[in-house]
């Protein structure tokens, strides 16, 4: 369980395919404090597993064929920089929102309007996941927790969402360093998702 409160931006160091499986080193330091073989770290958004502690700094993950398909962890290269958060701990403060780790799919940064103190980011959204994101909701973009500020209309052909970025989000995440057309990954509301869960099942009864 996380919180979608970055605590660095990590780089990818390596990358090998090994079968089915992608192994990926990664630069965090600031994020292995008091990390174990075994623990979970969100890496822009994704939960992954430590598998190696090197000792300098790095650790070293394995991606699945399903964690490929469905993030944006295959547009990850060599290089790459990621967000990193550890997973939160009981006595933790929630600040941000609950975030699982648990990708629904990938959007695409769509504009960027810059301001004085702010940046008004547009994201594109799969028709699936447009039902699930609400004005003043909570959505967490390649692991940074954000607040919506601006949805598409239920009939819109081409589902969008806005957020609203302060200087400090900007510095400390790669929300920053987008550039229109970079994939982020999304992680929706996990309550919402019960909802819609239990109203299909509910329609369903009623219809039988």
């Amino acid at each position: 369980m996380f919180t979608g409160i970055i605590r660095q931006i990590g780089e990818v160091t390596s990358i090998e395919t090994d079968a089915d499986i992608v192994r990926m080193r990664i630069r965090g330091s600031d994020v292995l404090g008091d990390a174990s073989l075994g623990d979970s770290i969100a890496t822009s958004g994704v939960c992954l597993t430590i598998t190696e502690l090197p000792g300098d700094g790095s650790f070293v993950t394995e991606l699945m064929g399903e964690t490929m398909e469905r993030s944006a962890m295959s547009q990850v290269k060599v290089g790459s920089s990621v967000n990193l958060e550890p997973a939160a701990q009981l006595h933790s403060r929630l600040d941000g929102h609950i975030v699982q780790g648990h990708v629904d799919g990938t959007g695409a940064l769509l504009h960027r309007s810059s301001g004085d103190k702010w940046d008004v980011l547009r994201f594109s959204i799969p028709a699936e996941l447009a039902p699930l994101v609400v004005e003043k909701g909570s959505i967490a973009v390649s692991g940074v927790s954000l607040t919506i500020s601006a949805v598409s209309p239920a009939d819109s052909k081409e589902h969008w969402f806005e957020v609203s970025l302060i200087p400090v989000t900007l510095s400390d995440t790669t929300l920053g360093q987008l550039r229109e057309g970079d994939a982020v990954n999304l992680e929706t509301d996990v309550v919402a998702k019960h909802i819609a869960r239990l109203t299909e099942f509910s329609t369903n009864i009623r219809q039988s």
